[in-house]
């Protein structure tokens, strides 16, 4: 499993220094233009979607098949996926963060004081349970369709969740039920909850359209 991880950790790092400078990029136009708060959800997610890029370094690389003859099992591998997924996100989360709020101050775009910083963790959490749940529907898709056909589909495993999130926002407002403030710290504390179920039902979901694919 280590070794599987490490190997896809390997093949991005060649991209690192690409993604940072798109991360910088970002936070110029992002933060100067919707502000910090936007950007520090936004990295996430971006950082998110190089999950694809390991399974395209695996498809040029005939790995899947050549890692079947060696003592890793399919679910390793897909577990490996997930494991780098959830790298990714914290690692997109931590940058969010970091260039966030050093942006943020450069650009006279958010003041440091301890509402401004609790906003910042909040949002950073949120980035990361977000990155997680469109990451893990998209792992699946790339496993049915392959790394290239589900690329557009990719897009729309992230889009999708917060058309529904959106949907359930409008549902509860029309239920007369508004969501302020104070229920943040409650809904920070279930949705991770939420996420580790999501994410587990994709992992059974990936073990299985992977073990039924001929490599």
């Amino acid at each position: 499993m280590k070794s599987l991880i490490l190997k896809d950790l390997y093949n991005i790092g060649h991209n690192m220094k690409s993604m940072l400078l798109v991360l910088v990029i970002l936070a110029v136009g992002l933060i100067s233009s919707a502000g910090a708060e936007s950007y520090v959800v936004a990295s996430g997610v971006i950082c998110g979607t190089m999950v694809i890029t390991t399974f395209s370094f695996d498809n040029m690389s005939k790995w899947s098949r050549y890692a079947m003859i060696m003592p890793v099992s399919r679910k390793d591998l897909v577990a490996s996926k997930f494991i780098v997924l959830l790298i990714f996100a914290v690692g997109g989360a931590i940058a969010g963060l970091v260039l966030g709020a050093g942006g943020g101050v450069l650009l006279h775009k958010l003041v440091l004081n301890t509402e401004g910083i609790v906003t910042l963790l909040q949002l950073s959490l949120i980035g990361l349970l977000y990155t997680a749940i469109c990451g893990s529907i998209s792992i699946p898709l790339v496993f049915k369709f392959g790394a290239e056909r589900a690329r557009m589909l990719m897009i729309a495993s992230f889009i999708a969740p917060s058309a529904i999130f959106y949907g359930i926002y409008k549902l509860l407002v029309g239920m007369g039920i508004d969501l302020t403030e104070d229920m943040i710290p409650m809904l920070l504390c279930i949705a991770p909850v939420i996420v580790v179920i999501w994410v587990a039902v994709m992992f059974k979901l990936s073990c299985y359209i992977f073990s039924k694919q001929e490599l």
